[in-house]
C-alpha cells in the first residue's frame, strides 16, 4: 500500500509550475552550499520567513529542495578551493581536493554528485518506509516517555556534537533548555521569565533566533576574513564511470547505512555522519594508504553519508517531532508554521503525508543529480563572489526573514541577541547544536515532565518505571558515563605526555 500511495504523490507533483520550483529551489540550494559560510541551516532559516505567506505544499517543497541542494552544495567549493561551503562537506576536503589537484575535478565533482544522489535515495527508502513503522511505535509513548526522550535528546546531542568537552555540549543544551521556558506558560497561562515584557509574553520566535544563531556569528565571520580568491580548476570529464560507481557499491551501501543511522540521532548532523562513514571507508578499504591523497573511496563515502543522512534527520522529525540534525530542526519548525504537527499524531491525522513529504525528497533528488551534473562550470563562477558583497546581502536577507513572519520589530531584536549569542557560543567552543535542540525541545520537556506529574498526583515513581523510561534513562546514563569514561582517559594520557615532555616528576640524577 505504501508504495502505492507513494506513486500517487509524485504523479501529483509533475506538474509544470512544480517543477519549475523544484530546480529553482535546488538550485539556490546548491549555490548557497557552495559559498563557503552559507549553511543549510541557514539558508532553510531564511527560506522559512521569506515563503511564510505561501501555500504549506507549496513552501515544505521548496525548504526541502532548498536542503537536499545545499548539502549536496557544499561539496562544489570543497573540492575546487579546499573550503568546505558547509560543514556536512568538511570530510569532502581530504580527498576531492588532492583529485582536483591531480588534473581530475570534474571527475570528482561528478562522483560527488552521483554518491550524493545515491545517498539520498538510501535515505528516502528509509524514510518512507520507516517512518511509519517508527510513528507506530511512538504511538506508545505518553507524556512520561516524551519528557525522557527529550532529555535524552539534548545529552545525546551534546556528547557527539562536543568533540573535545561534552560538558560543555551539556551545558549548551540545557542553557537551551532554559531560554525556551521564557513566555506564558501553556498549562496554566502565567507568564515566566518575561520580566513584564510583553513582547516575551509569547515566548521567543523560534524562526528568528535560529536565524540569528546560525545567520549572525556567519556575517561576523565572513567579515573579519580576508578571502583568497583562487581560480577554480580546469573542469574537463564530470559523467563518472560506471565500473568506478560498482567497485564502491558495498562502500555507497555502508556509507548510506551509517548516515540514515546517523541522521536518526536527535541533533547530530549531517557533518559527523560524513567522518563517520569515512572512518569506516578507510578501515574497510584494500588501500588505506591512499586516503587523503586523493582516493576516490573517501569522497564516495563522505558525499554518500551526509545526504543519507537528510533522509534520517527528517525521520524522526515527522515520528517523533524530534530533529535529528540542526537543518532539520529549522524544517520542522517551518512545519509547525505552516500548520503542520510533526509526531506520533501526524501519522493519524494525515496518515498520506509521510509519502507527500518522501515524494517531494525524491522529486528535489533528481533535480540535485540534473543541475549538479549540467551545470558545473556555470555555477563554479559562484566561487568568485567576494564577502565584502555577499555578508551584507545575507544579513538584509536575514533581517527580511525574521519580521516577515509576524511583522514585528521585536523579532529583529531577537535575531540580533541570538546572533550574538551565537557568536559567543562558536568562540568559546560550545557546540550550537544541543542549544538549537534545547531550544526546540524545551517546551515538550517541561510540558510533558508537569502534565505527568498532574496525571499522578505529584508522584515521579511512574517516570522511572514504565517499560520505555526505563530503556531511555539506561540510554541517558549510558551516554554520559561512557563519555566521562572516555574524556578521562584523554585527559589521563594528556597528562601522562605533558609529564614525560616536561620532565615533571622524574627523579633527579645525582
Amino acid at each position: 500500500m505504501g508504495p502505492f500511495i507513494l506513486l500517487q504523490e509524485i504523479f501529483k507533483l509533475i506538474t509544470p509550475a512544480t517543477l519549475f520550483e523544484v530546480f529553482w529551489a535546488t538550485l539556490l540550494g546548491i549555490t548557497v552550499g557552495m559559498m563557503p559560510g552559507l549553511t543549510a541551516t541557514m539558508g532553510i532559516a531564511l527560506l522559512t520567513g521569506l515563503t511564510f505567506q505561501w501555500a504549506t505544499g507549496d513552501a515544505i517543497l521548496i525548504l526541502i529542495c532548498m536542503y537536499i541542494g545545499a548539502i549536496y552544495g557544499g561539496s562544489r567549493s570543497a573540492i575546487l578551493i579546499n573550503v568546505p561551503g558547509t560543514p556536512a562537506a568538511a570530510a569532502t576536503v581530504f580527498d576531492g581536493y588532492p583529485l582536483a589537484r591531480s588534473g581530475r575535478a570534474g571527475e570528482a565533482i561528478g562522483l560527488a554528485t552521483t554518491a550524493s544522489f545515491l545517498g539520498s535515495m538510501i535515505g528516502l527508502f528509509f524514510l518512507s518506509f520507516f517512518t511509519p513503522w517508527l510513528g507506530s511505535i511512538a504511538l506508545e509513548f505518553r507524556s512520561f516517555e516524551f519528557f525522557w526522550l527529550s532529555l535524552f535528546g539534548v545529552i545525546i546531542c551534546g556528547n557527539l556534537t562536543a568533540p573535545k568537552d561534552p560538558v560543555k555540549g551539556w551545558i549548551s543544551g540545557i542553557l537551551g533548555l532554559f531560554l525556551a521556558l521564557i513566555g506564558m506558560d501553556v498549562i496554566q497561562a502565567f507568564p515566566r521569565y518575561t520580566g513584564g515584557s510583553i513582547e516575551l509574553s509569547g515566548g521567543l520566535s523560534l524562526i528568528p533566533a535560529l536565524v540569528g544563531l546560525y545567520g549572525i556569528p556567519e556575517v561576523f565571520n565572513g567579515l573579519a576574513e580576508i578571502q583568497v580568491q583562487e581560480k577554480a580548476m580546469q573542469i574537463k570529464r564530470v559523467i563518472p564511470r560506471m565500473r568506478d560507481l560498482w567497485n564502491n557499491r558495498k562502500n555507497i551501501v555502508r556509507s548510506g547505512i551509517i548516515g540514515v543511522i546517523i541522521g536518526a540521532i536527535p541533533g547530530v548532523g549531517e557533518n559527523i555522519a560524513s567522518y563517520v562513514a569515512y572512518d569506516f571507508a578507510q578501515r574497510g578499504s584494500k588501500h588505506p594508504e591512499k586516503f587523503g591523497k586523493g582516493a576516490e573511496e573517501g569522497l564516495i563515502a563522505a558525499e554518500t553519508a551526509n545526504n543519507a543522512c537528510v533522509g534520517g534527520a527528517i525521520i524522526p522529525v515527522l515520528a517523533l517531532a524530534v530533529p535529528g540534525s540542526p537543518p532539520a530542526a529549522v524544517l520542522m519548525a517551518a512545519m509547525w508554521l505552516h500548520g503542520m504537527r510533526p509526531g506520533p499524531l501526524l501519522m493519524l491525522e494525515t496518515p498520506n503525508y509521510v509519502y507527500e513529504v518522501s515524494a517531494m525528497f525524491l522529486i528535489a533528488t533528481f533535480a540535485m543529480l540534473i543541475l549538479g551534473l549540467s551545470m558545473v562550470r556555470t555555477m563554479v563562477k559562484v566561487l568568485n563572489v567576494r564577502n565584502s558583497i555577499l555578508m551584507p546581502i545575507v544579513f538584509i536577507l536575514c533581517a527580511i526573514g525574521s519580521f516577515a513572519i509576524a511583522g514585528r520589530t521585536f523579532d529583529i531584536l531577537i535575531m540580533l541577541i541570538f546572533g550574538v549569542i551565537g557568536y559567543a557560543i562558536r568562540k568559546m567552543d560550545y557546540a550550537d547544536a544541543p542549544f538549537i535542540l534545547g531550544l526546540i525541545l524545551g517546551d515538550m520537556l517541561d510540558e510533558n515532565l508537569r502534565r505527568s506529574l498532574m496525571l499522578t498526583s505529584g508522584a515521579v515513581v511512574p517516570l522511572f518505571t514504565r517499560p520505555i523510561c526505563i530503556v531511555l534513562i539506561a540510554l541517558i546514563v549510558l551516554t554520559i558515563v561512557a563519555r566521562n569514561a572516555r574524556f578521562k582517559g584523554m585527559m589521563s594520557e594528556t597528562r601522562e605526555t605533558v609529564t614525560k615532555t616536561l620532565g615533571i616528576g622524574r627523579k633527579k640524577q645525582p
